[in-house]
């Protein structure tokens, strides 16, 4: 029987968010997020240690947060491919004037209402281009997932077009757990196939 796909966002990554930046300045941020692991103090969700041990495969982005938390849930010693098919989707610096501070946060919504409207400098994948993507990361979960449980340990952004996707596709939502938080999951079941009650949040 096909198993389940199960997103996962990263735990919380090792730096400051309560700093006001420019938008230049906000590059330079978003790298240092790109290159971040955990904080030292993150630990995963019992539930989701669960369905890693339940899971035939586990796999994470090449982003440092992404593979940490896959291996908090999967354990140490256990074979978690990264790839980079996995990554965020773009958050390029808007160009606003450098008299204009923002925090992290406020910057990573302009940047992404702008690069939803078609903002990407040259080198950057597009919206598009992302959608794309998620296309091909979607087969790569349902064929993974003929095989058993399959849980992926991603991004906010990422996974939350993962669902647009596969819900297209006729995956169900079954449940899902802490919103779009970090440690955050969702659970997708093919269509016709339930496994216990599905949570209320599923049909949000």
């Amino acid at each position: 029987m096909t198993g389940r796909i199960i997103t996962a966002r990263h735990g919380r990554p090792d730096l400051a968010r309560d700093v006001t930046i420019t938008a230049r300045e906000y590059g330079d941020w978003w790298r240092q997020y790109d290159a971040s692991g955990l904080a030292a103090d993150e630990r995963p969700p019992a539930g989701l240690v669960a369905l890693a041990d339940e899971a035939e495969t586990i796999l994470s982005s090449t982003l440092p947060r992404a593979i940490e938390t896959a291996r908090h849930v999967g354990g140490a010693d256990r074979q978690i491919p990264a790839d980079p098919m996995f990554v965020e989707a773009p958050l390029p610096p808007p160009p606003f004037p450098n008299f204009i501070s923002l925090s992290p946060g406020q910057w990573g919504v302009v940047s992404r209402t702008l690069w939803f409207l078609g903002f990407a400098p040259e080198g950057v994948e597009n919206h598009l281009q992302s959608w794309r993507r998620v296309r091909k990361i979607t087969a790569r979960l349902a064929e993974l997932a003929e095989g058993g449980d399959v849980v992926l340990c991603a991004h906010g952004y990422l996974n939350w077009m993962i669902d647009q996707q596969l819900r297209r596709e006729s995956w169900v939502r079954a449940s899902r757990d802490g919103g779009n938080h970090f440690w955050s999951w969702r659970i997708y079941e093919p269509s016709g196939v339930k496994r216990g009650v599905e949570s209320p949040a599923a049909a949000e």
